[in-house]
């Protein structure tokens, strides 16, 4: 069963750092893209950013020079590193893979207040 858990989320105040864990039960080394989604109250799914097999990296106009997605493969996990963030940064996070079939984590809660 291919799955994927987030992890890393919480309470932090605006300008502070989080850094998102996304965990693979397979190989990731076998998925050509993983993304990073996030969805706040009212607001439809927005990509946040994308990392292809060969490291190449997009991001959303709205993050970047802020965040920084990574993964590891031997590790089978994708991170997102979050910088100076935002009140309106606050949003579930969900990470995303193809692998045959669309995977979706459960997602994690980023919250950006003070």
């Amino acid at each position: 069963q291919v799955y994927l858990v987030e992890s890393g989320g919480g309470l932090v105040q605006p300008g502070g750092s989080l850094r998102l864990s996304c965990a693979a039960s397979i190989m990731i080394n076998a998925i050509n893209v993983m993304e990073w989604y996030r969805q706040a109250p009212g607001k439809e799914r927005e990509l946040v950013a994308q990392i292809s097999i060969n490291g190449l990296s997009n991001y959303a106009a709205s993050v970047k020079g802020r965040f920084i997605i990574s993964r590891d493969n031997s590790k089978n996990t994708m991170y997102l590193q979050m910088n100076s963030l935002k009140p309106e940064d606050t949003a579930v996070y969900s990470c995303h893979a193809n692998v045959v079939a669309d995977i979706w984590g459960r997602g994690t809660q980023v919250t950006v207040s003070s």
